[in-house]
């Protein structure tokens, strides 16, 4: 079995139960962008506490997942992962965040044919920005790197005004202008 595998799994879980979802990070960028080999996967999801340990009592024959984690991951407002027990593939389930970005991320998410099922992806505009937010945070040219292979594959489709905004909204308007210039595109 494949990682991509596990992650189908896991993926069926979700529609299974209707709790809505959106794959980010590397598999996001890949998708939009330039693919990458990635270890993990990443997936805002959207749904109560009780909701999930019921999403967490299915996986328990195929992924180790701790109820408790879980728990923790909602009191703090948290990620908390789940690692699928015949390849070592991990999954990180990271709560919708309250915030005005997170929202308009979510509520615009697509839909791409992944392995076969149509499956729900942050945007190309929003992968862009939360991967600039991850490497303004952690100053990290990866996720620049990532950021801009889609704003290279993508280029005129992409919403600039959207990028532009929020960006700018986040704070770091600074780094979409470096990105708008080194893929080629005029602000």
């Amino acid at each position: 079995m494949i990682p991509e595998e596990a992650l189908q799994i896991l993926l069926d879980y979700l529609d299974e139960l209707d709790i809505p979802y959106m794959i980010v990070g590397s598999f996001a960028s890949s998708t939009h962008g330039v693919p990458r080999v990635t270890h993990d996967a990443d997936i805002v999801i959207e749904a109560g506490l009780n909701r999930v340990l019921q999403l967490i009592d299915k996986l328990k024959d195929e992924f180790y997942a701790d109820a408790d984690a879980v728990r923790e991951a909602f009191n703090s407002s948290r990620m908390f992962n789940v690692v699928h027990l015949a390849t070592g593939f991990k999954v990180d389930l990271i709560l919708r965040k309250p915030r005005a970005f997170s929202i308009e991320e979510f509520n615009r998410r697509c839909k791409i044919m992944f392995l076969g099922k149509e499956r729900w992806f942050a945007t190309a505009e929003d992968t862009i920005l939360t991967k600039l937010e991850w490497s303004k945070l952690g100053q990290s040219e990866r996720q620049y790197e990532d950021a801009l292979n889609i704003a290279r594959v993508q280029k005129e489709s992409l919403d600039r005004a959207y990028l532009t905004k929020w960006s700018t909204q986040l704070g770091f308007g600074d780094l979409m202008e470096r990105l708008f210039k080194d893929a080629g595109l005029q602000a």
